[in-house]
């Protein structure tokens, strides 16, 4: 073996030593909060590793391997937020439609989505419910920051430093800047996320029972394909969008309909799971193919209230239900597969 290719070979294991504690190290969490999408994510996470091999021969070890890293992923985000298009919901791109019986309008393969983010990725390893509680609450800032209302720098300090909890220092020293310059940034961020997040009276957190018996009621009455019974769920003026359509609904009395016309079906075509994204309830969706079994479709998140639904939001994607550590593939029922 060559001497440049015994000290490429050093410097790859050095390398892979470094980023060896996934808990302690997880570029792929700042770039999904970032660009809010789990495929960019994995795309900047190989740049993010390319980079840091091409470059490890040059770290000085002025900072932690950590801060090293991390600064390579954010910088590696921030250009690929000035470079890529807005990401977006369907209510981002026109007015509700008024008609609950018109068909769903695909957007396009050129319309770049938001997606959710599992609350497994943000979780603390604690079973202090403070600390969840207040992780929730991170994401649901990160995830408000990533719809576009902030600006590149102003994100990646807020997540750094608010969601991901790096010390000021260390954040400073990912974006190649002053420690005051980090407090300024945040403060800014912070204040205008004052203005756009909801009220923490308006937030219904997923363990308290009634956000829980929400949830199950919804599953439970989309299961049953009971439009009735999730008219009862949905306040007056809910909203529910569905990617990949660009078509959307407000006030339930075009919610309903819509979902009785075009997706309910009968009884037994869905199974719902209960999961958490976002911050929020959620659930993993499957519906049923002619054989029987259960093929993933997407996930939906729910904004509630104590006591009612107040949005919708399902992404149809298959891939996310990988993504949140559930079966591609659900088995019929025992009692349909005799």
């Amino acid at each position: 073996m060559s001497l440049a290719a015994t000290d490429q070979f050093t410097h790859g294991w050095d390398l892979a030593r470094a980023l060896g504690h996934p808990t302690d190290l997880d570029p792929e969490l700042a770039g999904e909060l970032l660009t809010r999408a789990r495929t960019d994510a994995e795309d900047l996470v190989q740049e993010t590793y390319l980079r840091a091999w091409r470059s490890y021969s040059g770290f000085k070890g002025q900072s932690s391997e950590r801060t090293w890293l991390y600064r390579i992923a954010t910088n590696a985000c921030l250009t690929a937020l000035e470079h890529r298009s807005r990401r977006v919901l369907p209510s981002g791109l026109g007015g509700a439609e008024p008609d609950p019986e018109a068909a769903p309008v695909p957007a396009g393969p050129g319309v770049a989505w938001l997606q959710p983010i599992p609350d497994a990725m943000v979780s603390p390893d604690s079973a202090d419910p403070a600390a969840i509680v207040t992780a929730r609450e991170g994401l649901r800032l990160a995830l408000i920051a990533s719809l576009q209302y902030l600006p590149g720098p102003q994100r990646a300090v807020l997540i750094l430093r608010d969601v991901l909890a790096f010390p000021t220092a260390e954040v400073a020293a990912m974006l190649g800047t002053t420690t005051t310059a980090v407090k300024s940034t945040l403060q800014r961020a912070r204040a205008r996320l004052r203005e756009l997040a909801p009220a923490a009276d308006d937030v219904t957190e997923p363990a308290e029972p009634e956000a829980r018996a929400l949830l199950d009621r919804y599953i439970a009455a989309f299961q049953n394909a009971d439009a009735a019974a999730l008219r009862r769920l949905l306040c007056a003026d809910a909203t529910l969008e569905a990617t990949p359509f660009r078509t959307w609904f407000a006030g339930c009395d075009t919610c309903v309909p819509f979902l009785r016309a075009w997706v309910l079906g009968a009884p037994g075509d869905w199974r719902m799971l209960p999961a958490r994204a976002n911050g929020q309830p959620a659930a993993v969706c499957y519906c049923r193919d002619r054989d029987g079994a259960y093929q993933a479709y997407g996930v939906v998140t729910f904004t509630m209230t104590a006591t009612e639904i107040t949005r919708v939001i399902s992404f149809g994607d298959p891939a996310l239900v990988r993504a949140f550590g559930f079966p591609p593939v659900l088995p019929p029922p025992a009692s349909s597969a005799r």
